[in-house]
């Protein structure tokens, strides 16, 4: 059976979807809030350069994977207006119920689905637009969700990848002490939790930096892709533009 990494650890590939599923399962009710903690509230400015980057217009049709509590959703939303469409996705069902019912409490009825990344169940070029925030690091293939994307995408449409990166190099001295030392105290004091936060920690280093993602997106079908390094790097948002 092929392996690959869950955070540091090698796990079988059948084992690392179970695991990650555990880790949201765990944190959902207090997602927001560690986000909050964690980040000094940086989520919400990340989130929103995403969105106005993003550009949607009156009509668009919107795929948001990985949407979890609704945050890019809420906002792409509002954007679309009732010409356009906002689909509601993510993996894990724990995550997507407490997106789903804060949507409605804000009167926003929209589709909501959980659905893996790497089986989107949607036609050939059925977006204008796919969104995926701080879930690109979990899927076991990462190269089979980016090729998912593309095809769901019209020729012309984008992909937005918000993701936890590779920090400036002189900042990473004290973004590991932070990372490996106070997250996790964070995730036992606040969500009950170390191990998840741990994971966290170790599947940021795990993931593509930023060069590297880049070239995975245009292997994936994307002609043109930017780079926007926020926070020093510590978060970078790829927008790939669909051949």
């Amino acid at each position: 059976m092929a392996r690959t990494h869950f955070g540091f650890q090698t796990v079988d590939e059948d084992e690392k979807a179970a695991r990650v599923r555990g880790v949201f399962d765990s944190v959902a009710a207090r997602y927001d809030l560690m986000n909050d903690l964690m980040s000094a509230g940086l989520h919400r400015v990340w989130k929103a350069y995403a969105v106005a980057v993003a550009d949607v217009r009156e009509g668009d049709r919107v795929l948001d994977i990985a949407a979890g509590t609704g945050d890019l959703t809420r906002a792409f939303a509002r954007r679309v207006g009732e010409r356009g469409v906002v689909v509601h996705t993510d993996i894990n069902e724990a995550m997507l119920r407490e997106g789903r019912d804060r949507l409605v409490d804000e009167g926003l009825l929209l589709p909501s689905t959980v659905c893996d990344a790497e089986h989107l169940p949607f036609a050939d070029a059925s977006f204008d637009l796919v969104s995926v925030s701080f879930g690109l690091r979990n899927m076991t293939h990462k190269e089979r969700a980016l090729a998912e994307m593309a095809r769901v995408l019209r020729h012309g449409g984008r992909l937005l990848v918000l993701e936890f990166s590779q920090v400036a190099k002189p900042l990473r001295p004290a973004y590991d002490w932070y990372s490996f030392k106070v997250l996790p105290q964070l995730g036992r004091w606040v969500a009950g939790d170390a191990e998840s936060y741990r994971y966290l920690a170790e599947s940021i280093r795990m993931h593509p930096d930023q060069a590297t993602l880049k070239a995975m997106m245009k292997d994936a079908g994307f002609g043109h892709v930017d780079v926007h390094n926020l926070s020093a790097g510590v978060v970078a948002l790829h927008v790939g533009v669909r051949c």
